[in-house]
């Protein structure tokens, strides 16, 4: 009985992992707002009340391939974080003096964030239908569940990592925070960052933000006959997002 549910279990995996492709083919060709049930089950020769046994709902359908989709990006980010976090601790360390080793630090840190900002750019040059349906406009229609919440925060988690290390070996260089603005950033750190000061909080969900819009003006095409140097330009921005979130400048 095990090989024969094994066998079952194998064959679910592959047809789940070929609805996934074929709907993936059809964001491509019409966008997530037009996905269909019955259109993936006919490209693949299936009758359409098989394919429900696997998903339901084109929402549930929706659901598995956003989690995909965020899932992937997180990979990325994560990925690049590791490697770089590796090439840090194995490259020699010359004899410094206490007052030198910070500007070291300090470069490990923009290291990490630069890597990973890249490697999200990376992911969404090679992957714009999943990222538009990630970072796009909603779908009509849909409303994501609680499922998705989870995947969809790896790459915040990464960037929010790079900060937290950062503020806890030399420090952050950031400004002052408005009193009208502290309640909101009390909540933010405590909601995402409770590792980081409140000031903190509010420049990094900023920059969060601004790279997820410097990646949409590229990928949905705002960038046309504007930026022509566009990895250039996009390393040197996210570097001046680096030092919005106090990675660059004076440490307090």
């Amino acid at each position: 009985m095990s090989a024969i549910r094994g066998a079952r279990e194998r064959a679910r995996i592959e047809v789940t992992a070929a609805i996934k492709d074929e709907a993936r083919k059809h964001l491509a060709a019409e966008g997530a707002a037009k996905l269909s049930l019955r259109a993936v089950a006919r490209e693949l020769g299936m009758v359409s009340s098989a394919l429900y046994r696997y998903f339901p709902s084109r929402d549930e359908l929706l659901t598995a391939l956003i989690i995909d989709a965020y899932d992937s990006v997180g990979e990325a980010a994560e990925r690049a974080h590791r490697t770089a976090m590796e090439a840090a601790t194995e490259a020699p360390a010359p004899t410094r003096t206490a007052a030198a080793k910070a500007p070291a630090r300090t470069a490990v840190h923009l290291t990490r964030w630069v890597a990973v900002a890249c490697a999200v750019r990376d992911w969404a040059l090679a992957h714009p239908h999943e990222y538009a349906l990630i970072y796009g406009s909603p779908v009509p229609g849909y409303t994501a569940p609680q499922d998705t919440v989870g995947p969809a925060s790896r790459v915040g988690l990464v960037l929010i990592a790079v900060v937290e290390d950062a503020y806890r070996e030399e420090g952050l260089a950031l400004p002052p925070l408005s009193e009208e603005l502290r309640p909101e950033a009390e909540r933010l750190a405590a909601d995402i960052a409770p590792g980081l000061p409140p000031a903190a909080a509010v420049p990094l969900v900023a920059a969060w933000s601004q790279l997820f819009g410097l990646l949409s003006f590229e990928i949905f095409g705002q960038f046309n006959r504007v930026v022509e140097a566009r990895e250039v330009f996009f390393r040197q921005a996210v570097t001046e997002l680096a030092r919005t979130v106090g990675l660059l400048g004076e440490r307090r």
